[in-house]
């Protein structure tokens, strides 16, 4: 493959690296693949995250060691298919490259699908901000969750780079940015990116964001989404559909941006979504990259899905790469 270089993933020389992301704001640190293994543990532990990085993540990691003649690529397309459930991207990307059903295809042919996938996320990336920015107006405040920029995509982002877009634009905009329970992405990575970009920024606790809405300081909810069912149901980071449903009770806008690849049209509706637990440890803060503190009593009930389920009767537009849809529409795709 030729060298490349994005925000959270780039490869010299055959050699493929990532930004761990665990270890965000506090210091840069780039992991390197020394086996497909390797990337698996970077999936599983949000090394890498977002539905549209892994998906190109995987890809990649399969071209480069197709060459590699001890190891199954069938047996690799399996393992990194395990590691999120929820993020249709990455089967679909993996169904993509392996298709014909071979163990071992053609080295050539998945190096030039994984450069293909790799331009066409950076392209929808920038169709989405261009369709969606139309409904950011000046001197608007947006209320975003999770990370949807740089860090999860190959390119500008999906919500985000919809934020990008607008700022490039000079639309004076302002961002709240929730702090992302339990592993605070908003914090970490979404107030990262904001501020290497110089675009204004407050952030807030997951909890605080109904008590904005009254107040009139956020004029639109912007998301993104790790899949879209055929009826307009989404999943998307635990805490979304909290969101959704304090925007819609106070009449805010709530629109979901993402990628044509999101939209899975053999799932029906969010209730057939599988949704991904996580590990315990994760609330319980032991185990986070970034703390070693436990703020939890020993082995009480936890809970910890990693994404919930909102309903497509909240959302008021799909943003995706071919145009801005209503839930009803997305049927028509």
């Amino acid at each position: 493959m030729k060298d490349f270089e994005y925000t959270a993933i780039r490869l010299h020389n055959n050699t493929l690296f990532v930004l761990d992301q665990r270890q965000l704001p506090q210091k840069e640190v780039w992991l390197k693949i020394h086996h497909p293994n390797d990337m698996c543990e970077c999936i599983l532990n949000l090394s890498v995250r977002g539905a549209p990085l892994i998906a190109v993540a995987a890809a990649c990691t399969l071209s480069l060691f197709a060459k590699e003649k001890t190891l199954s690529l069938g047996e690799i397309a399996k393992s990194l298919k395990a590691t999120r459930p929820t993020a249709v991207n990455l089967t679909k990307a993996i169904d993509d490259l392996m298709s014909g059903g071979q163990s071992n295809p053609d080295p050539e042919e998945l190096e030039r699908k994984a450069e293909h996938l790799i331009q066409q996320e950076i392209n929808m990336c920038e169709s989405i901000a261009q369709q969606g920015v139309s409904l950011i107006e000046k001197g608007s405040s947006i209320l975003t969750h999770c990370n949807t920029g740089k860090l999860a995509t190959p390119g500008i982002g999906t919500a985000m780079g919809m934020i990008y877009k607008a700022h490039s634009e000079g639309k004076n905009i302002h961002v709240y940015v929730t702090e992302t329970r339990p592993l605070l992405q908003g914090a970490r990575l979404t107030a990262w990116e904001l501020k290497k970009a110089g675009i204004p920024y407050t952030l807030i606790c997951d909890s605080m964001a109904g008590a904005l809405m009254p107040s009139g300081k956020v004029q639109q909810v912007l998301v993104g989404a790790d899949r879209i069912a055929r009826n307009g149901d989404l999943a998307n980071k635990i805490g979304t559909y909290s969101l959704a449903v304090q925007a819609r009770y106070h009449q805010v806008p709530f629109h979901s941006a993402a990628p044509m690849s999101t939209v899975d049209l053999s799932c029906e509706k969010g209730s057939d979504i599988p949704i991904e637990q996580r590990p315990i440890s994760e609330i319980e803060g032991v185990h986070q990259h970034f703390s070693s503190l436990s703020w939890a009593p020993k082995n009480d009930q936890k809970f910890n899905p990693a994404f919930d389920v909102t309903p497509a009767s909240l959302v008021s537009s799909f943003i995706l790469d071919t145009g801005i849809y209503k839930s009803e529409e997305i049927k028509s795709l």
